[in-house]
């Protein structure tokens, strides 16, 4: 038997419009979609009428359910992956699932459907320049946490990485330390979302404008050669 198909389908960051209708059609007719969180997806399934069934896969997921997943997949159905908003793999869990299928089933079929990514968004409204960039996920909790922002504070190129509410200020704090006085941030806040703020200018014009600790958040850092 031919092995099936896994689609890798990007869905709204916010905005429930934002999801093309190739990625409409694939979660109405495929066989299951696993889903970071069931209830997330479940609103976006139900905004468009898709009764398509749903099985959680994320960071936690257990050798139990990836047999299952291989299991599905060699007996050809067709699968589509999500994650709770944006592109799959895009820190978060999708890529090693996808090592795994590779390793471990030959021919299996791996089609992605772009779509809407937070990373992506922020920079094209940053206006610094994204030629080249550099992606540096979320800034660990603890340990390494400096030497995370001192990396920024030194790219040649531009920054963009994604913070929590609960440790905005702090990351904002940790980046007066350590950026130039007139490198240029731009920090994008609720993307896409009812509430979306974005926030520009040097660390210190930054800090005065009180940034709100509510939602989710992206911050963009220009190259320090760039005092634009």
């Amino acid at each position: 038997m031919t092995p099936g198909t896994l689609s890798i389908v990007a869905t709204p960051i916010g905005n429930l419009l934002d999801i093309t209708e190739r990625a409409l059609t694939t979660l109405r007719e495929v066989d299951l979609i696993l889903c970071e969180d069931t209830r997330v997806t479940k609103n976006l399934l139900t905004r468009y009428g898709i009764e398509t069934p749903t099985e959680s896969y994320h960071q936690h997921s257990d050798q139990k359910k990836l047999n299952k997943i291989i299991q599905n997949l060699n007996e050809g159905k067709h699968l589509a992956l999500v994650t709770d908003a944006g592109t799959p793999g895009i820190s978060d869990p999708g890529n090693r699932l996808i090592e795994e299928l590779r390793l471990k089933i030959k021919d299996c079929l791996i089609v992605s459907l772009p779509g809407p990514s937070a990373v992506v968004s922020a920079l094209s409204i940053s206006g610094f320049p994204t030629d080249k960039f550099l992606f540096l996920g979320f800034p660990p909790h603890k340990k390494g946490r400096q030497m995370f922002f001192q990396e920024v504070a030194d790219a040649k190129y531009t920054v963009a990485f994604y913070e929590s509410n609960h440790r905005i200020k702090k990351a904002l704090q940790s980046l007066s330390g350590v950026l130039d006085a007139k490198q240029q941030i731009c920090v994008c806040r609720e993307l896409t979302k009812k509430f979306e703020t974005v926030y520009r200018g040097t660390i210190v014009e930054i800090l005065e404008k009180d940034v709100s600790e509510k939602g989710e958040f992206v911050i963009v850092v220009a190259p320090v050669r760039d005092h634009r």
